[in-house]
């Protein structure tokens, strides 16, 4: 190995998070918290909370089967309910997790802050740009610590690559490729739900309409209840891409994508979205019918080399410099500087515990969520309306 690759692992397990075992903190000293939203999602913040030291108090889901399966993996006592504003009128909660569809993010939380409550949000954070700015202001007016889900902002490796970026080491950035690629089972359980659901809570706010087992299973599908993974996975692509080259939102965006296989759905499984920065261009790029190189990935186009960002950790690429002709130049093929990915995955939700006792600003506060997921949003509104999204200089988009 390399003296410049040790150095630089060094440095990097120098700014990895400390990770406090429940173990640590005593009887009086462990945080209490209420899980709103029990399913997939939620149910592993649930175990990542508890095994971080918080206590669950209180669980609230609209579907039993998944609130059950919520209570046999929390403490004896723990109390469930169907109405979430029960859940925060119980006293001794430190605070609230929400992992809900993305349509009950914004009410949601301003009940949490009217009961004067910290909040773990899940993102996407909001359903619509004026969301975000609702929930921005709805924030402000409080002395709560709200940390949205978007877990790479507490990962070590990707904030090595921040200070990697920021160090210049791959130059002057001029293209960023996104890429997110899964494949999904087809077609779609359109089944009745084994179990009982309150659909009208589900719907919330949402528009009413009959029970659709398909619409709950996969409300992500739907325009009333998400954004798609274009919010979805795009918030956390577009989050680290905005933060490693200190970006605001996009100046534009335009999207081409299509449904492909996935019958009776809304929203594309399969689409490409490029947004204008003032200094560089990036792409997002999601295929959920895809067979090789699964999971996400980020490539950061620099003048004095190329920084690789996925799963796996990162990798930078020395490239051999502007002096090089196309047909002299080679391609390196081993990268000169890597790091793995060996974040403990409750790194963020440690941060927030923390913040909770400093009341620091967490690692992710709303106005960079609200940021990360303006793109996105941006690129649904070009997808569906066949043109181009521009932002104007006050952020309003036109």
């Amino acid at each position: 190995m390399s003296s410049s690759r040790r150095e630089f692992l060094a440095g990097a397990i120098s700014a990895a998070p400390i990770i406090v075992p429940a173990s640590a903190w005593g009887a009086n000293d462990r945080l209490s918290y209420g899980l709103i939203g029990t399913g997939n999602r939620g149910g592993g913040l649930n175990r990542a909370f508890q095994k971080i030291g918080a206590q669950c108090a209180a669980l609230c889901d609209v579907y039993q089967p998944y609130l059950d399966k919520a209570r046999s993996e929390s403490p004896a006592g723990v109390k469930a309910y169907r109405d979430y504003e029960e859940l925060l009128a119980q006293p001794g909660l430190d605070f609230v997790v929400v992992a809900t569809p993305d349509h009950q993010h914004c009410p949601m939380l301003k009940k949490v802050l009217a009961a004067r409550k910290d909040l773990y949000l899940e993102k996407p954070l909001s359903l619509t740009l004026r969301q975000s700015d609702e929930m921005i202001a709805a924030v402000r007016k409080t002395k709560q610590v709200v940390q949205i889900g978007m877990q790479r902002r507490s990962m070590g490796f990707v904030r090595q690559a921040k200070k990697m970026i920021e160090d210049g080491v791959i130059g002057r950035i001029s293209m960023v490729q996104a890429r997110w690629n899964w494949h999904f089972d087809l077609p779609l359980d359109k089944s009745p739900l084994p179990g009982e659901l309150d659909w009208t809570r589900f719907l919330g706010s949402a528009p009413k309409r009959p029970l659709d087992p398909m619409r709950f299973r996969w409300w992500r599908g739907f325009w009333d209840y998400s954004g798609g993974n274009m919010t979805d996975q795009g918030t956390h692509l577009m989050d680290v891409v905005q933060w490693m080259t200190n970006s605001g939102a996009p100046l534009s965006a335009v999207c081409q994508g299509r449904i492909t296989e996935a019958t009776g759905v809304e929203v594309p499984n399969v689409f490409n979205a490029t947004f204008e920065y003032p200094e560089f261009l990036a792409t997002w790029t999601l295929d959920y019918r895809s067979t090789y190189d699964f999971d996400w990935s980020i490539r950061f186009q620099g003048e004095a080399g190329t920084l690789m960002l996925d799963r796996k950790g990162l990798r930078v690429y020395q490239d051999a410099g502007a002096s090089a002709t196309p047909w002299t130049q080679k391609v390196p093929t081993e990268p000169s500087r890597e790091l793995s990915d060996t974040d403990q995955p409750e790194a963020h939700q440690q941060n927030f515990l923390d913040c909770i006792r400093s009341r620091q600003e967490p690692n992710c506060p709303i106005e960079i969520a609200a940021a990360a997921v303006a793109g996105p949003h941006m690129a649904n509104l070009a997808f569906k309306e066949e043109r181009k999204v521009k932002r104007t200089a006050d952020g309003k988009v036109i």
